[in-house]
């Protein structure tokens, strides 16, 4: 009897999956990589699925749980729901890192392409997804401004087949979650819902996190037409524990539960409507249409600033976005589309009381308003691309242009004055205010691809894209100091890549060798002022491998082995920074999962998660050592409709951080990772 518990402990990766008992291959769909659902196997780039079994699995209690599975990925928790991401890259920080990587819900961006932000993620609904998707590196002409190490897409369950779930997870530090799924299939149409409710009271001294988030989902069928639509609301309140600092602080436990922010919060809203029209043409020809509405607010106190400012910031658009699928021979097919939104956002940032510290932060960093702006703006993008089969050929090729334009209405005096106009001491105010005005950028992305089909187990592909982003509208109306302008250009990336995917005996695999360089690459440079001239060298090598060795015992592991170097000439406290490593780039990370099947309704999974050592500041003067992480999961199919998971995470009660750096002003600082805790959970389906 093949045991039925490993599959909801494995993900459905982005390859072929080999059945131990036949022949016969179950081939993995993706919907990211083209909008409808396409055969993974045979498209030349990398795209890796995390299963609903394996997500159900996991129970994460943030995103990063789940994509520790991911090889290529690394992401540092914060405190909370908050991170910092790495896809193919180092870990991203700064304004604007999060443009790096788009990040989307159901194929629609959580944020607008100017207006991300860093913790987008924690307004998807990825707690109960039907699944997550990651394309690596800028591989589809579909994605242009921020798709530039990826895309990672949290797919929502569909709810309107019927069925559902009540569920209930409790786990120490006062960690409680419950889990609701309902729908009603009414044949050509149906309707459901998704819902989940956070109250985690956390480990660290008066950090919480209350979350609220529910996806709604219509669909309506008839012979030509499939009509889905869909709604995701969520609600972060959250009391948030900043960073702890001194060298290897979180060895201690004493300064690792304390909070030294107990001021700190973040309170997010996001609203996300989309429908999606295909249409069934003749001669296979497909017609899609999905228009959009996003609605988002945020209030964030900003505790890592000098004299912790208040932002509060809103975003509210539309879009659509479509496509065109011709089949102009059989083995032929063309793909036409436009995308375009139109935002319109507000920021402010405001102090409330004096700032603390030195004379200079005092007379620098005033009480008052810093910023208050608003930005409207449009992107409009037409793309093509044409997929060839020829023989045991694919070739994919496509063109991406992308338009942007930022209309910039600075509500506050210009220039670097405290708010009443009045002059700050040492030479002029921290913050600077640009001119209202209009900021447009432009670029065009091009994209090909080539597999080809060694046997009918086995595919190696080669692919050359490039990824660019616009700069954030934080980039270029956040300015500090002497700097009243930023002229900056979109950043570039030029990726090439070879892999070899597919699956032999028991084994499934996909081996992926990249080579990306980052040109025009914004950061803010000693003067403070937001510049265009950094440059970067990205080479890896990812692995993830699926092995089932006997009918009781599998083994998964997901590992990367990547160097990232700064390549421009920047003095970062005197020294010049080319060639040296890019900071909070772990060289090698490596998750193993093993999988044991005990008996025919209870199964185990041991889990060793390892990040390797990564320098902590440009200069590679400072360093993290790394850390091993060993987890046990433990599921009891107790009856068909009931399921029991216990988890501990942590077994050993390692000492480790979940993110550490370091700066001139604080010295090394970390966020540290729990102790030892556990997990109870359990579903009941019908």
């Amino acid at each position: 009897m093949k045991p039925y518990f490993l599959p909801l402990l494995l993900p459905l990766s982005h390859v072929a999956i080999a059945d131990n008992q036949n022949d016969d291959a179950i081939e993995t769909i993706t919907t990211t990589a083209s909008r409808t659902e396409a055969l993974a196997t045979p498209l030349p780039l990398t795209i890796s699925t995390l299963s609903e079994a394996q997500l159900n699995s996991i129970a994460p209690t943030h995103v990063e749980e789940s994509l520790q599975r991911i090889a290529g990925a690394n992401v540092q928790r914060g405190n909370g729901q908050e991170y910092l991401p790495a896809l193919r890259s180092p870990v991203l920080s700064g304004a604007a890192a999060c443009g790096g990587i788009l990040t989307l819900e159901d194929g629609i961006p959580l944020r607008a392409a100017g207006f991300c932000n860093i913790n987008e993620l924690f307004e998807a609904h990825s707690e109960m997804a039907k699944r997550i998707e990651v394309l690596k590196g800028p591989g589809s002409a579909l994605y242009g401004s921020n798709a530039v190490h990826g895309v990672i897409n949290v797919i929502t369950a569909d709810t309107t087949q019927g069925g559902g779930l009540v569920g209930v997870d409790y786990g120490s530090y006062g960690y409680a979650r419950y889990k609701l799924r309902a729908g009603k299939d009414y044949g050509n149409s149906g309707i459901g819902i998704n819902a989940s409710v956070t109250d985690d009271t956390g480990y660290r001294d008066g950090e919480s996190v209350k979350q609220q988030k529910v996806n709604i989902r219509h669909r309506y069928e008839n012979t030509n037409l499939l009509l889905t639509s869909g709604l995701t609301y969520t609600n972060l309140d959250q009391q948030t524990a900043g960073f702890i600092t001194g060298f290897e602080s979180y060895k201690n436990e004493d300064i690792a539960q304390q909070n030294f922010d107990p001021d700190a919060f973040r309170q997010a809203r996001s609203f996300r409507a989309w429908s999606n029209a295909q249409w069934q043409l003749k001669n296979g020809n497909v017609l899609s249409i999905t228009p959009y509405v996003r609605d988002q607010s945020m209030d964030f106190f900003k505790h890592f600033l000098p004299g912790t400012p208040l932002e509060t910031n809103s975003q509210t658009g539309f879009g659509v976005q479509s496509l065109y699928q011709h089949n102009l021979q059989s083995n032929i097919k063309v793909n036409l589309g436009l995308d375009g939104e139109y935002t319109r956002s507000d920021f402010t940032q405001s102090q409330n009381e004096p700032t603390q510290g030195s004379a200079f932060l005092v007379a620098t960093v005033p009480q008052g308003k810093h910023y208050d702006y608003d930005v409207n703006a449009t992107l409009y993008a037409p793309f093509a691309s044409i997929d060839w089969q020829l023989n045991k050929w694919f070739i994919s090729a496509g063109l991406r242009y992308e338009h942007m334009q930022y209309d910039y209405t600075n509500n506050m005096l210009s220039g670097r004055t405290k708010d009443d106009g009045s002059e700050c001491g040492f030479g002029g105010c921290r913050y600077s205010r640009p001119a209202s005005g209009k900021n447009s950028f432009s670029n065009t992305s091009p994209k090909l691809g080539v597999s080809y089909k060694v046997n009918n187990n086995n595919t190696v592909y080669a692919n050359f894209s490039r990824g660019y982003r616009a700069p954030q509208a934080a980039e270029l109306y956040q300015l500090q100091r002497e700097q009243t302008t930023a002229n900056l250009n979109p950043e570039i990336a030029n990726n090439a890549e070879l892999g070899l995917k597919g699956y032999h005996s028991n084994v499934r695999y996909a081996l992926a060798v990249y080579a990306m360089s980052k040109h025009n690459t914004i950061y803010r440079d000693s003067d403070f002022f937001n510049v265009n001239n950094g440059s970067s060298r990205h080479r890896g090598i990812e692995l993830e491998v699926d092995y089932t060795l006997s009918k009781t015992l599998n083994l998964q592991f997901a590992g990367t082995h990547a160097k990232h170097t700064y390549t421009n000439n920047q003095l970062v406290s005197g020294l010049n920074i080319n060639g040296n490593e890019v900071d909070t780039a772990p060289r090698n990370i490596a998750n193993l999962d093993l999988n044991w099947q005990a008996f025919s309704n209870v199964g185990f999974s041991l889990q060793w998660h390892h990040v390797s050592s990564y320098f902590t500041d440009p200069e590679n003067l400072h360093s993290y050592d790394g850390h091993d992480i060993l987890s046990l999961r433990a599921k009891w199919q107790v009856s068909n409709n009931l399921e029991v998971l216990a988890r501990v995470i942590n077994l050993t009660d390692e000492a480790y951080a979940e993110r550490a750096d370091f700066t001139s002003f604080t010295g090394d600082r970390y966020f540290p990772g729990k102790p030892r805790n556990a997990m109870l959970s359990a579903t009941y389906t019908w």
